[in-house]
């Protein structure tokens, strides 16, 4: 039992010591980080401090370059405004001497002109005085006169026009009297001159028209063919093309008969291409109209441009080189037109060379007078103002369309060239055998018989065939029934025998037909 609390008595006494010494040390060890606090924030302090003289170091040094920036900029300005006000400075002397170098010329001026004063007011002085002297001696010289004569000045004065009038007007109406004779003989002599000399570089072909077209065939068999059964192939071709086919005992031939060239033209060469391929039936037939009528617009086209190369213009617009090609397939009394409008530049070109003008202007204005031809039966209104019109649309100088307006007196002509191009006409138009009046007015027939039955509505296309002695007239089957096309043919005749005059009966035939196609795939 002592023993035991012997132990416990040492153990508490260890605790002790060493409850002790563990305050001890850690009241040692608090000591020991406060002194390092305190240590650590006196050199954060010496740092913060350090730093802080640095900045302000450094802002001192920066507010110094500023001010040194700030004083160079200030003197910089300083010395541009020196120099600016040295400038004015200068500029202002120079004025100063400039104006005192103009009041010494002015004053220079002054004094001469003060000169010149004095030296006109001695002359005029001496002039008043010259002319009293002259006047008095004039008045002694009227006084001697009237003495000598026994007349007045008024009486003699009087008298003396008189007789002057009356010489003079006799000498002026004999002058002008010669001067008219003179120049009208001039004028007549330059005239044929001119005309003469045109019409001798322009040697033209005369090629006589005709409203028919012969078709050689390889034997008299193919006109079976071309008839085809019951006449269904000739039937389809007079239909298409809108020509009459004559087959008749003539061997080997058969004629195709139009007043329209182009129409015969389309004819001629669906029959011949036809002919070369062997395959005549109607369906064949419209697929080779189609054919030849899409490469003889491309044909048109190309002789309008032949036309123009040939003739030398350039830069013509390709609407009007078109519209020239179809000139080639229109006649006027029987004279081809494209002929007659390229003889009319050339002469046109020539008159103006010999009188000085614009040949260039000329030969256009002659070449596209009668330009409106190829569309009149399309517009309304006189082929010269509708050759105008698409003329201005395609951009031609003012003087050429103004030459084409004027060259039938629809416009008053203003120009040399629109007289020209007058004279040109005539001239290309009355050569001996050049038209056929004839002719003119039988093709105006045929286009009047159609132009009436295609005024009706359901008509598609219209043809006068037989030399206008029958009219016929394709409707269409959706539009115009069968008893519908009864009272059209009617109407049609009654039209005509009211506002044409014809020989003889014209048949009106209304052709009717209804197609279905349908294709198997």
């Amino acid at each position: 039992m002592e023993s035991t609390a012997l132990f416990l008595t040492g153990t508490a006494v260890g605790c002790l010591i060493g409850v002790i010494g563990a305050r001890f040390y850690q009241k040692r060890a608090t000591v020991n980080r406060i002194q390092s606090a305190r240590e650590e924030a006196r050199l954060i302090l010496d740092s913060a401090r350090a730093e802080a003289d640095k900045s302000l170091q450094l802002a001192e040094q920066r507010a110094k370059e500023e001010a040194q920036r700030r004083v160079k900029q200030v003197e910089r300005e300083l010395a541009k405004r020196r120099h600016e006000a040295e400038r004015r400075e200068r500029k202002l002397a120079q004025r100063e001497k400039a104006l005192e170098r103009r009041e010494e010329t002015i004053a220079g001026q002054e004094a001469e002109l003060e000169r010149g004063r004095h030296q006109c007011a001695a002359r005029e002085a001496a002039l008043a005085r010259q002319t009293a002297e002259v006047e008095a001696q004039r008045a002694e010289a009227i006084r001697r006169c009237e003495e000598i004569s026994g007349l007045t000045s008024d009486q003699a004065r009087k008298l003396l026009l008189e007789i002057l009038e009356a010489d003079v007007r006799n000498d002026a109406a004999a002058l002008v009297r010669r001067v008219e004779t003179e120049t009208r003989e001039l004028a007549n002599k330059k005239a044929r001159q001119i005309i003469t000399l045109a019409i001798q570089k322009c040697a033209t072909d005369q090629v006589s028209e005709t409203t028919v077209s012969v078709v050689n065939l390889p034997n008299d068999e193919m006109k079976g063919r071309i008839i085809g059964r019951e006449g269904r192939n000739i039937r389809a071709l007079e239909a298409t093309t809108g020509c009459n086919i004559i087959v008749d005992d003539t061997p080997e031939a058969v004629v195709l008969s139009c007043f329209d060239p182009l129409r015969r033209e389309v004819a001629r060469l669906t029959l011949e291409r036809l002919l070369g391929d062997g395959r005549i039936h109607p369906g064949r037939i419209e697929e080779v109209v189609a054919k030849v009528e899409r490469e003889l617009a491309d044909h048109i086209r190309e002789v309008g441009e032949q036309t123009v190369f040939d003739l030398g213009i350039s830069d013509m617009h390709p609407e009007l080189i078109k519209t020239l090609g179809r000139l080639k397939y229109r006649t006027s009394y029987g004279q081809n037109i494209l002929t007659h409008s390229v003889e009319v530049a050339r002469l046109c070109s020539h008159m103006a060379g010999e009188l000085g003008a614009d040949t260039d202007v000329a030969k256009r204005a002659g070449l596209l007078h009668d330009i409106g031809k190829a569309l009149s039966y399309e517009m309304e209104g006189t082929h010269a103002l509708i050759g105008a019109d698409l003329a201005k649309k395609c951009n031609e100088a003012p003087g050429v369309v103004h030459a084409i307006a004027a060259h039938h007196n629809e416009e008053e002509p203003r120009t040399i060239i629109a007289v020209l191009v007058q004279a040109a006409d005539a001239i290309s138009s009355a050569r001996p055998g050049v038209r056929r009046e004839s002719l003119e007015n039988y093709i105006k027939r045929m286009q009047r018989l159609e132009a009436i039955a295609t005024g009706f509505p359901g008509v598609s296309k219209a043809f006068a065939i037989q030399a206008g002695r029958e009219l016929r007239i394709m409707v269409e089957p959706t539009e115009v029934n069968d008893n519908e096309a009864a009272l059209l043919a009617r109407d049609v005749t009654k039209k005509i025998e009211q506002e044409l005059e014809y020989p003889g009966q014209i048949k009106v035939t209304i052709c009717r037909e209804y197609r279905v196609t349908e294709y198997a795939k």
